[in-house]
């Protein structure tokens, strides 16, 4: 049943008659053209790919069902619930059975992670003095500015000066290496993992930070709006969609509609010209090409949103006033590449299978034959992903650790991912059906230079009145991340638009 939640439609909306073009139909360009829709702007959404969607894309093949990119997402973010309440998929959500029990490997074995750090200090997964570095955190780091984070500081500097090395290795390892690919010591902690850097820098401690974090959203919860029954009600967690996670864009699509999303439509160039007498705003016109023209066509619009990768817009040619806007400032980021391998193999010859999650693996277990970034256990998760006699697996192979394997043959990758299966679960003999997607950018770096990045953007925003930049560069690598990032790009591009004739409707 579609969700009864008013939609956010404002007719007297000041800026409905302006039009907005969004470069990129991943979901957060998807998100922003949404919202601004909603808002009753006239949005057209230009995109190379013969699919929207990016990097959620499912596929539904001889009864199994299964994700090539993206596997599930959280509704940590406002945008989330936003879009989930307005396009009515409250009905669609599919949350993953026994999704709290999820496996590292240690010694080619998978352990069962404690869900809580109380949990963690009362197992055997820790050494001894790991927990003991754990349990005094909050005593030795509260309140001592001296010691916190640099500005270029790792992941794995962070995390091991709070926890120790154990930690790292063990825990931050394979967590980043199964969320964004990369590896504790590349990984910038201020970019990576933001609201722990914000922690040190007011608490000290981490955990302490947390504790204090955690009571305060409590004390605010309870002076402010109550939530509602049904909010109440809904289950908290990573969570996917019946039919997979493109069921997503595949909503948003269907909301914006083939007039307004075009496929196969490669964007090549933007041109700022200044400001008319009769407008305050300056305006954008967007050179574009079809697969199916051969001539370059052109379009007006009063905003521009991208959410193309930096490296693809390093390409694209811009103009402001007639000139070239030279996009040299713009840094190289670096790409990490990412193979997404299915298999599937019958319940009898699975001797260990494990309920849960899945397993994400350290790189020192490399030392042990792995090589493999992690496994989830797809159709335990979802059990109508696969027939009943058939356990379906998604296994994910390259990033920072191993960029060569990503790339390596479909032979190969079988045997990779076989091997490791055959250690962790105990699958023997072949797989009884395999296929493998290749990402060769599936994640950008958020190394410890990551700062020229956001620097870069701000000054594409700042020196380009009606751009605005939105997408998996910005805020976050995680689907709820993207999004947020894509509804506040359409909230800042109606800003914009509103200030503008505001201030020409009080000089009128």
């Amino acid at each position: 049943m579609a969700s009864s939640a008013p939609k956010e439609k404002d007719k007297s909306s000041t800026c409905t008659k302006k039009s907005v073009a969004v470069v990129g139909a991943g979901v957060s360009g998807l998100a922003a053209a949404y919202k601004l829709k909603l808002r009753g702007l006239n949005v057209t959404v230009f995109e190379a790919d013969e699919r929207a969607g990016g990097k959620l894309k499912s596929v539904s093949r001889d009864g199994l069902i299964w994700d090539e990119g993206a596997n599930t997402m959280t509704e940590s973010d406002a945008e989330v619930g936003f879009l989930l309440d307005n396009l009515g998929l409250r009905d669609k959500q599919q949350y993953p059975i026994s999704q709290t029990k999820r496996y590292i490997a240690r010694n080619a074995t998978p352990i069962l992670i404690p869900s809580n750090p109380l949990a963690l200090i009362g197992s055997s997964f820790l050494s001894a003095q790991s927990k003991l570095q754990i349990l005094f955190e909050p005593f030795l780091w509260k309140k001592n500015p001296s010691k916190f984070s640099e500005e270029q500081e790792s992941v794995g500097g962070f995390f091991e000066r709070h926890f120790g090395k154990e930690v790292v290795e063990y825990l931050i390892d394979p967590f980043v290496a199964g969320t964004s690919g990369g590896d504790p010591d590349s990984l910038s902690i201020r970019y990576s993992f933001p609201d722990l850097w914000s922690l040190e820098k007011r608490f000290g401690s981490v955990i302490y930070g947390a504790i204090q974090s955690k009571l305060s959203a409590k004390r605010e919860n309870k002076g402010g709006t109550r939530s509602s029954p049904a909010n109440k009600r809904r289950q908290r967690g990573s969570f996917s969609f019946l039919g997979g996670m493109q069921t997503l864009t595949n909503a948003l699509c269907k909301e914006l509609g083939e007039k307004d999303l075009k496929l196969r439509h490669e964007v090549l160039e933007l041109s700022c010209s200044s400001r008319s007498k009769s407008s305050l705003l300056d305006s954008w016109s967007v050179s574009y090409a079809s697969q199916h023209k051969k001539m370059s066509e052109e379009k007006s619009f009063d905003a521009v949103i991208v959410t193309a990768p930096l490296n693809n817009l390093k390409d694209m040619k811009i103009t402001k006033g007639g000139k070239p806007f030279r996009l040299d400032f713009i840094p190289e980021v670096t790409y990490l590449p990412v193979s997404v391998v299915i298999t599937t193999f019958n319940k009898k010859n699975v001797r260990r299978p494990l309920e849960g999650f899945g397993v994400l693996v350290p790189s020192k277990e490399q030392q042990n034959g792995l090589k493999t970034l992690g496994t989830l256990f797809s159709s335990m998760m979802f059990p109508d992903r696969a027939p009943n006699d058939t356990y379906l697996y998604t296994t994910f192979v390259g990033g920072s650790r191993n960029k060569e394997l990503a790339k390596a043959t479909r032979d190969e990758l079988k045997d990779i991912v076989t091997s490791d299966l055959r250690q962790l679960l105990g699958a023997e003999g072949q797989p009884t059906f395999m296929n493998h997607f290749y990402w060769s950018a599936a994640f950008p770096l958020y190394g410890r230079n990551y700062k020229t990045v956001i620097e870069a953007i701000d000054k594409l925003e700042k020196d380009l009145p009606g751009f605005f930049y939105a997408g998996n560069h910005k805020e976050g690598l995680a689907v709820g991340r993207a999004i947020s990032s894509g509804c506040k790009a359409a909230d800042l591009v109606i800003s914009y638009l509103n200030s503008s004739l505001h201030v020409k409707e009080s000089s009128d």
